[in-house]
């Protein structure tokens, strides 16, 4: 609900080259981040402009392969601008910490575990694949994945996570994310737990859509 204070790609760069990723431009204008082992990687696509999660460009991109060498990506995440730069810096922390960032035994439960044990609520009518936070502006969902989310499992219909904020009904979305079906469930959480975190965090700037549903506390 925070927003990204307009400098996504500098705090989510920061974060990358801070773990060590390498990072060089490509042919596309974007930034192309990848991590030491060369199994993961974040590109900034927003000048490119690839594609629209519910109405906004992506901004940001994730992927990880089984191995270096592999020209096929295992899955991927999507996110656009406006998302909150600290829920998706914890999950490249969580990326870069996993020994094996294609591969997850954890269930969908503990994505909504994660969410749960920060106050949000399960959905009356899909408690067992949704969630949303208790002022009902977010919602985090295991659904059919829209267009062009690639995975590697070819399989048709496939479902994975999405998130989103819409605090004002009927109003364009204020940012989403989608996670590709192969994404280890123990990743989205991670994403999750940060996203519901009450923790303040710092802010210039605050949406319009968000005023009046966030805390704000103004320092000199």
């Amino acid at each position: 609900m925070a927003g990204d204070d307009r400098a996504l790609a500098e705090r989510i760069g920061d974060t990358l080259v801070g773990l060590g990723w390498r990072m060089w431009p490509t042919a596309r204008s974007t930034l192309l981040y990848v991590s030491p082992d060369g199994l993961c990687g974040a590109e900034w696509v927003l000048a490119a402009y690839p594609f629209e999660l519910g109405g906004l460009p992506v901004a940001w991109q994730l992927s990880a392969r089984s191995h270096a060498a592999s020209v096929m990506t295992a899955w991927n995440a999507y996110f656009t601008a406006g998302i909150p730069y600290e829920a998706l810096a914890d999950l490249l922390v969580a990326i870069d910490t996993h020994k094996n960032p294609d591969i997850g035994f954890d269930g969908p439960e503990t994505v909504l575990n994660a969410l749960c044990v920060r106050g949000w609520i399960r959905d009356v009518d899909r408690p067992r694949t949704t969630a949303v936070d208790p002022g009902f502006s977010s919602s985090v969902s295991l659904e059919m994945l829209p267009p062009l989310i690639e995975d590697a499992d070819p399989r048709p219909d496939l479902v994975g996570w999405q998130a989103w904020a819409d605090p004002v009904p009927g109003a364009p979305y204020m940012w989403c994310a989608s996670f590709s079906a192969s994404v280890p469930h123990g990743l989205v959480a991670a994403f999750a737990s940060s996203l519901a975190s009450p923790v303040p965090v710092p802010r210039r700037t605050v949406p319009e859509s968000a005023e009046g549903r966030l805390t704000v506390v103004r320092r000199s």
